[in-house]
């Protein structure tokens, strides 16, 4: 069996008593000792401090911004060129069938482009990288914490280390002295709350997440309470309501492609499976990912199957991510439904333990974003 890689952070989570579970090859804290559920309202309310050191972060240089950014348009179907210095775009690597090979962010950093992608995928995805980019091009950062502060507090956290983070607006990013530290910051996350993820070498790591610890509105949080607020937040977990199988239409990820990379468009297609994704843009796809509420208190969870009613033959989508929403106050769960089932109100049938119970279908986000503009 192979030894689970270790975070920056991993003594400090021992220390703090965190319960370790394996994670994308890692050891990675999945709670602390306020449980998950007053972990995810703690984020929801003040700050939460969270490890995601195991994610990829990749560096693209080439002989100036425009090589690099026109390079990398040829692998995700965004506009890289016309991202502002200074600004960070989500985006997703497709392949020639149209479906996702990742999800990452991308930043525009002046002279090359700072990439994060997901740990389960970082291996492939670098590949994928510098056999299209080249290898001299394409680096990853072995020596670098990656840290994430969420939640409404952590403007007034983050401004006691440094008080620029209070001119910075969503997917802003910056390069900022923290703790005496030069970190990569970026106003941005993924739990539907304002926040913030910042780079940090790995030897400042622990010292610098000691010290937002040392705030009273701030508290460390694991996977468990991540999970479930990106669910209520309504984004998606890569290989699980995203995959290879699944193309950033059906996912309604449409909204991250830009008109310029559209039919129509002045850098129009250009990348793998643009062919399938641009016919769905306009002729829509066969199928959509969508919100749904279970009736009652028990969640549905990933893999159950949804029928158009109690007695159908024939399943017309399945739950991808499911659980209880401590902010909503019940069990919310994503999932895809084939058309014409995708429509808010509809309601469908789980099939669960022997039964099939009703769920409505919802918009997304369940819980409203509370990013900064």
């Amino acid at each position: 069996m192979t030894e689970l890689l270790k975070t920056p952070l991993y003594d400090l989570h021992i220390e703090l008593g965190a319960k370790m579970v394996p994670f994308a090859g890692y050891a990675m804290p999945v709670q602390f000792s306020l449980g998950v559920m007053k972990e995810h309202l703690h984020t929801r309310q003040k700050a939460g401090l969270f490890d995601v050191s195991h994610m990829g972060q990749v560096i693209i240089k080439c002989e100036d911004y425009a090589a690099a950014a026109v390079a990398l348009e040829a692998l995700v179907p965004v506009n890289i060129l016309g991202l502002g210095e200074g600004r960070q775009r989500y985006g997703m690597l497709t392949h020639d069938a149209g479906g996702i090979l990742d999800d990452l962010m991308i930043a525009n950093r002046g002279d090359h482009l700072f990439v994060v992608v997901n740990a389960a995928c970082k291996a492939q995805d670098i590949a994928l990288m510098k056999g299209s980019i080249g290898n001299d091009c394409v680096s990853e950062f072995t020596d670098r914490a990656l840290l994430a502060l969420q939640g409404p507090a952590s403007e007034f956290v983050l401004a006691d280390l440094n008080a620029d983070v209070r001119d910075m607006r969503f997917m802003d990013v910056a390069t900022l002295t923290l703790n005496g530290v030069d970190c990569d910051v970026a106003r941005a996350g993924y739990t539907g709350e304002d926040g913030f993820e910042i780079s940090v070498p790995a030897g400042a790591a622990t010292d610098l997440a000691r010290r937002l610890l040392d705030h009273p509105d701030v508290e460390p949080i694991g996977l468990g309470a991540r999970d479930s607020l990106r669910l209520e937040a309504g984004l998606c977990l890569y290989g699980h309501d995203i995959s290879t199988d699944t193309t950033p239409v059906e996912a309604g990820l449409d909204w991250a492609i830009q008109k310029v990379r559209r039919k129509g468009g002045a850098r129009e297609g250009g990348f793998p499976g643009a062919d399938v994704i641009l016919n769905e843009l306009t002729e829509g796809a066969a199928r959509h990912r969508v919100g749904l509420r279970p009736e009652g208190r028990a969640p549905m969870r990933e893999g159950v199957e949804l029928f158009d009613r109690p007695e159908g033959q024939s399943p017309i989508g399945r739950i991808t991510s499911g659980g209880f929403g401590p902010t909503v106050g019940g069990p919310v769960a994503m999932g895809y439904v084939a058309k014409p089932f995708d429509q808010a109100g509809t309601q469908v049938f789980g099939e669960l333990r022997g039964k099939r119970l009703p769920l409505t279908v919802t918009p997304l986000p369940f819980t409203p974003a509370n990013f900064k503009r």
